[in-house]
């Protein structure tokens, strides 16, 4: 059985110098393949104008760019440092013009209804102070037939997995924010419960070695 789940800060990372740690962090896992794109574009989401909950810099969203040419992204994010090191790397990429990141919370998004095609977050589930609004905003920005794709860690994952993923995990600076991430995380009953109280109360709830996984369409 899990231990009772901790929860983590949900004002995000708003040190500098913890930002740029973080940076160096999530371009490690991009280069290991470790970003869950391919995964999220088996599910269909390859195109349109599409949300990101929570890009941090900005790596996982603009991997999943460079592979779908006809896409527009827009990140929402609560950090404004983690919005500076996501539009210095999306120039970087050179997808500046393809990419806008607003500041806000996903608790009360600043974006009109029905304005995305789909939405899709990758490792900030964990940090929603209210999961149940979050998918209320979810379906609000969605347009009908529009998909959602939202992944995280799972706090029942094998713990010989967690702590071989805690030795290995570099730069060193954030694995104590892998451990706190990791305890905050949902198990997929829990996260089974907080969608029948959705307005998507027939999303799929899946699993895999490490992670969980939440999708379905408005």
């Amino acid at each position: 059985m899990a231990r009772k789940r901790i929860i983590e800060t949900s004002e995000g990372i708003q040190d500098p110098v913890t930002v740029e740690i973080f940076d160096r962090f999530a371009r490690t896992m991009r280069k290991k393949g470790y970003d869950n794109v391919d995964k999220i574009i088996k599910t269909g989401i390859i195109g349109g104008r599409v949300l990101e909950i929570g890009p941090g810099p900005g790596h996982v969203g603009l991997h999943w760019l460079e592979k779908n040419s006809d896409a527009r992204l827009v990140g929402c994010e609560i950090s404004s440092e983690m919005i500076k090191t996501a539009r210095k790397n999306a120039r970087g990429c050179g997808l500046e013009d393809r990419v806008q990141y607003v500041e806000g919370s996903c608790l009360a998004m600043p974006f009109d209804g029905e304005t995305f095609d789909a939405v899709f977050s990758n490792g900030s589930l964990h940090e929603w102070e209210d999961p149940v609004r979050v998918f209320q905003e979810i379906h609000r920005v969605l347009r009908p037939g529009g998909l959602f794709c939202i992944t995280d860690m799972r706090r029942d994952a094998n713990p010989f997995l967690k702590w071989f993923i805690y030795a290995t995990t570099r730069p060193k600076e954030i694995r104590p924010g892998f451990l706190s991430s990791f305890n905050a995380s949902y198990t997929v009953p829990e996260m089974k419960e907080i969608i029948a109280r959705s307005p998507f109360p027939k999303a799929a709830v899946t699993k895999d070695v490490f992670g969980l996984w939440v999708t379905g369409r408005k």
